[in-house]
């Protein structure tokens, strides 16, 4: 419909949609979304039981996890666009732009994330992130959460509940995806960003990139860090250096590639966003060095949000999955209780970072992460359909993806796995469109 009659919905920017379409049509786009189909089953009764069973797989997770130090901390690291170009067909590069990213994911619990989106939507993986719920079970007509969802529900648990203070860093304008009030509605104490109450110290950029460099928002984090004593402490930091578009930035030119996956068009712009890549791992080194040196316990959850949109069209709809992974590595710093490298996790969709942060942690869970924690360990990661929808417009439908970039289907799970995909599900159905009898069980605090 929006395509037919050349609406463009920006349900991403309802104020900008508004300033396009008018104001009658951007509030009848509205009016037709369903938040979520209903799975076979839901009551009360029935979330009740599904809460029952997840606090006795919490009691048993917990037995064998410690205790949360006073000054736990985790960082959400969301890095603006960052994938492996070297993984896609057609594209050869003459160096690795991230050497130091290469190393410590050879040594720390690492592997790819499935994006929803391509060249865009980075809210919808903070999302995620944040929620632990599944963009692809929503309905087709809910695009973007953060605009169309959370001032809709009465309560938003996230993972945020299960800490003291709670910080958030955007080195950008917060109006876009209405940031700002979702960060408040979420219960962020502190939100860093272009133009805040709260402040932004760091706005250094490199040479003619308009977008503030990925060290200022790193510093911007570490003096967050430095700055809360005795508490438990999450920081989301969702940086702007690599964002689109790509143009000539950088005077130097380290960097180069062969291959038709990339435009001849675009050859500069990859270039650019080549050398970006660069910057953003020599950045993270500095900010890894600096994080060892605090004394407090952090763990860190690193990931790029999407690919750039800069290759070929064609090749998205041949190789979907491809064009959906990007890289992301959990890491424990040396003052944590210790640093290892989860394995069976080459595979991830951002809903599993809560209890990825917590297992790299290996520290205890409530209910609900007793939830994520299964979920995590026992389906396969999922994404929204890349043939079947339209970014920011329509959700396409679910798919069950492999590391062998091979997409399932729900009938090929498990009976086991069918199961647990439901409790899932009906949780995420009764808290985002449903009664929220399991609201305050998923708010929880570990005791």
């Amino acid at each position: 419909m929006f395509k037919l009659f050349r609406i463009d919905s920006q349900f991403y920017n309802q104020r900008r949609g508004t300033q396009i379409n008018g104001p009658v049509i951007q509030f009848l786009s509205n009016i037709d979304v369903k938040i979520m189909e209903e799975p076979s089953g839901y009551s009360q009764e029935n979330i009740k039981k599904i809460m029952a069973k997840y606090d006795a797989e919490a009691k048993k997770i917990n037995s064998e996890r410690q205790d949360w130090q006073k000054e736990q901390t985790v960082i959400f690291t969301l890095s603006e666009s960052f994938s492996d170009p070297s993984r896609l067909k057609d594209i050869t590069l003459n160096n690795n732009p991230f050497p130091f990213i290469t190393q410590l994911s050879k040594e720390t619990t690492s592997g790819l994330m499935l994006s929803s989106g391509y060249g865009g939507g980075t809210a919808n993986m903070e999302w995620q992130s944040l929620t632990g719920m599944d963009l692809s079970n929503l309905g087709a007509t809910l695009p973007v959460p953060y605009t169309q969802l959370v001032n809709k529900q009465k309560k938003t648990p996230t993972f945020l509940n299960l800490f003291d203070e709670a910080v958030a860093i955007h080195p950008f304008s917060a109006n876009t995806y209405s940031r700002l009030n979702v960060f408040e509605k979420f219960g962020f104490d502190k939100f860093h960003y272009i133009g805040s109450p709260d402040g932004l110290n760091y706005t250094q950029k490199i040479e003619a990139n308009p977008y503030i460099s990925d060290e200022a928002a790193y510093q911007e984090t570490v003096d967050a860090i430095n700055a809360t004593e005795g508490k438990t402490q999450f920081i989301q930091l969702s940086t702007m250096q690599n964002h689109m578009p790509y143009n000539n930035y950088y005077k130097e030119d380290t960097f180069d590639f062969e291959g038709a996956g990339v435009s001849e068009s675009n050859r500069n712009q990859m270039k650019t966003y080549l050398q970006g890549l660069n910057y953003t791992d020599q950045a993270t080194q500095k900010f890894i060095e600096e994080i060892d040196k605090i004394e407090k316990p952090i763990t860190i959850v690193w990931y790029g949000d999407h690919l750039p949109g800069i290759y070929k069209e064609q090749d998205l709809a041949k190789y979907p999955l491809l064009y959906r992974e990007t890289d992301y590595f959990v890491y424990n710093n040396k003052y944590a209780q210790q640093q290892r490298k989860l394995p069976n996790y080459s595979l991830v969709s951002p809903y599993m970072f809560s209890s990825l942060a917590l297992e790299q942690a290996n520290i205890k869970v409530t209910p609900f992460y007793a939830l994520l924690t299964a979920v995590t360990n026992n389906l396969p990661a999922t994404t929204i359909d890349p043939n079947s929808g339209s970014q920011n417009v329509q959700n396409g439908k679910k798919v069950f993806a492999s590391d062998q970039n091979k997409t399932t289907e729900e009938k090929d799970l498990t009976k086991e796995q069918k199961e647990l995909l439901h409790d899932y599900e009906l949780i995420q159905y009764d808290l985002v469109a449903g009664k929220q009898y399991s609201a305050d069980w998923a708010e929880k605090k570990v005791n």
